[in-house]
């Protein structure tokens, strides 16, 4: 059974939908669910599908060995970030190589990078009248969202659609997609 660890910052619905995915799956299962924010929903959810969740603070994460000797005890085969803020720190991913993926919802190279994230990305597809926006599922590296691209899908945005419109039509496109590209990636990692 291949294992699943999720970083998170947010409300966890992609989080929430591989859980529930793999749930009574054959291949793998979501052992862990890791939060840079005490706050999060995220912690609600995991609970709530009895998932181990643990928050940390920016030293346990990049200044100190103490979120990888989680994950090194957790033994993962993916890391998988959804709705995570945080870049990966260097040390963490020498680690894990080719082992971290991130969901990213535009279709990179456009609108990634630091800050870009969420509302801000929708905003920005909006106020420059892209007529074409979805998801990107790719690796993750040293810089913000420059890893190797494993999957995008696209979707039509409208003159007339608003920040909302295009945010649910992500939202859409993450829940279908998110869980069998993850599936996808662990069947092929032998």
């Amino acid at each position: 059974m291949k294992r699943i660890v999720i970083f998170a910052s947010g409300s966890g619905s992609n989080a929430e939908n591989l859980i529930s995915y793999f749930k009574d799956s054959q291949i793998a299962t979501v052992i862990q669910v890791l939060t840079n924010n005490p706050h999060a929903k995220v912690l609600d959810r995991a609970k709530k599908l009895e998932v181990s969740a643990l928050s940390f603070n920016r030293i346990a994460f990049s200044k100190s060995n103490d979120v990888l000797h989680i994950l090194k005890a957790s033994n993962p085969d993916l890391i998988v970030l959804a709705g995570f803020l945080w870049k990966f720190p260097d040390f963490i991913l020498n680690e894990f190589p080719n082992k971290v993926i991130n969901i990213h919802p535009a279709l990179l190279p456009k609108y990634g990078g630091k800050g870009m994230y969420g509302q801000f990305v929708h905003e920005a597809i909006v106020a420059n009248k892209e007529v074409e926006t979805g998801i990107t599922i790719h690796s993750v590296n040293e810089h913000y969202d420059e890893g190797a691209i494993i999957f995008q899908a696209t979707c039509e945005v409208l003159p007339t659609d608003s920040v909302e419109d295009v945010a649910s039509k992500i939202h859409e496109l993450e829940m279908k997609h998110f869980p069998e590209v993850v599936e996808g990636l662990l069947n092929s990692k032998n």
